[in-house]
């Protein structure tokens, strides 16, 4: 039995785990929701999860590049510490597992005040609330501007943006590229600039996503 597959672990629950607990290049797999024989490898990057696709095909598992014939085969290419690279250019060392089961002390807390702030209320008062994570890192740069950053030194965002105050975010066609988009807020239209066409995509998706979480919470 595969000691780091974490059956139906949801990605928010994935991405959770990992940012609290894992470290750069922790790694575990679980079901995808896209049905049986479908499988997701969510990875912890430095500040990000990843997510890729495995698949099982009769007793054969595929990912990347690869298919393996038995699940031990599957199994000891992980043994190796594979590397992983995505279309953003994105590098990932897979170093460690991140296990289903870990140690827990079983030690809890005595109740000494046990009291309600409210009264009169029932289950439908009751609102889950907890925020959509989708996480996604990387470097973009400011249109009509050059900027040099050494990337392994550089550790704090030259700026930060605030979603709750983004109207919408789109691609920019005005320079002729694929790889640029625009984040649009009262005050001004942010321009930025990707790796790559693809990048670029990745980002409007995850940051629309983003912005309908915000209104859906509004």
């Amino acid at each position: 039995l595969l000691k780091w597959y974490h059956y139906d672990l949801s990605r928010h629950a994935a991405e959770a785990l990992l940012l609290s607990n894992g470290t750069d290049g922790s790694y575990l797999l679980r079901n995808s929701n896209e049905g049986p024989g479908y499988f997701a490898l969510s990875v912890r990057a430095k500040d990000s999860v990843k997510h890729f696709h495995v698949t099982r095909k009769d007793k054969s598992y595929m990912f990347g590049f690869n298919q393996f014939m038995t699940l031990q085969d599957f199994v000891n290419h992980f043994a190796n510490q594979p590397l992983l690279g995505s279309d953003t250019g994105t590098l990932i060392v897979l170093k460690c597992p991140y296990p289903w089961r870990v140690e827990e002390p079983s030690i809890y807390e005595s109740v000494r005040v046990h009291t309600a702030i409210q009264t009169g209320r029932t289950e439908n008062d009751l609102v889950a609330n907890a925020p959509s994570l989708g996480t996604k890192e990387g470097y973009l740069v400011k249109q009509g501007a050059f900027v040099k950053v050494k990337l392994n030194v550089c550790e704090e965002p030259i700026r930060t943006l605030d979603l709750r105050a983004c109207s919408a975010v789109q691609f920019d066609y005005s320079q002729d590229r694929v790889n640029c988009f625009c984040l649009v807020f009262p005050e001004r239209t942010f321009y930025l600039c990707a790796k790559t066409g693809v990048e670029a995509d990745e980002w409007i998706k995850l940051l629309r996503w983003k912005l309908s979480q915000i209104r859906k919470n509004k």
